[in-house]
């Protein structure tokens, strides 16, 4: 019964996940958050932010090793652009660290709506993780999709089903720790007085 209910939610995922689209217009929010791991996503995120869609950008997960204008050069942004108005988190390891280095950044700078670009298998989590630390911010997704999902046919791409599993996984373990509401509590409270301490 338990593997079951777990292939159906699996299909579910998928299928939510084949629907999300970027959006060809998407309203304008304090900040954007970019999550490093996928292609495409700082290109993206620098895009929305040349667009005047928000006053300033955290590329979240940079690798600690990865040079300024190297990450630069990657979004093909402008010098002034990225100069002036790009933020730099090199704490993250993984999408949990992500969520509170972004939670950190927003409390710090007051944002109460964020823009957030990821890879549309990896939205579901990330918002999942987000909103458990920032519940009270407006998330508005701006999912990549770099290889859409087109009927059945990720049912013969292993490296396609190896992703979807492997997400559909972690965001099960996402959804049983937003059961525990005291744990999100205490992540709020805790990163706030961070924020304020900066």
């Amino acid at each position: 019964m338990a593997l079951f209910a777990f292939f159906i939610g699996f299909l579910l995922f998928v299928d939510h996940v084949a629907g999300l689209e970027t959006p060809s217009q998407i309203p304008a929010a304090d900040g954007i958050v970019v999550l490093t791991g996928g292609a495409s996503r700082m290109e993206t995120g620098m895009e929305l932010l040349k667009a005047g869609k928000a006053k300033r950008l955290l590329i979240s997960g940079v690798n600690p090793s990865a040079r300024i204008v190297d990450l630069r050069r990657a979004t093909g942004a402008d010098s002034w652009l990225f100069n002036c108005c790009v933020d730099i988190d090199r704490v993250a390891l993984n999408t949990i660290g992500n969520a509170q280095e972004s939670a950190k950044w927003a409390l710090a700078n007051t944002y109460g709506s964020i823009i957030v670009v990821t890879n549309n298998y990896h939205m579901p989590r990330s918002l999942l993780e987000m909103r458990r630390i920032l519940p009270n911010a407006v998330l508005k997704a701006y999912p990549v999709v770099n290889n859409p999902l087109q009927g059945t046919a990720w049912i013969r791409d292993a490296d396609a089903l190896r992703v979807l599993t492997t997400e559909y996984v972690k965001y099960v373990a996402a959804l049983l720790r937003t059961v525990l509401p005291a744990e999100a509590a205490a992540s709020y409270n805790q990163l706030a007085a961070v924020a304020r301490s900066h």
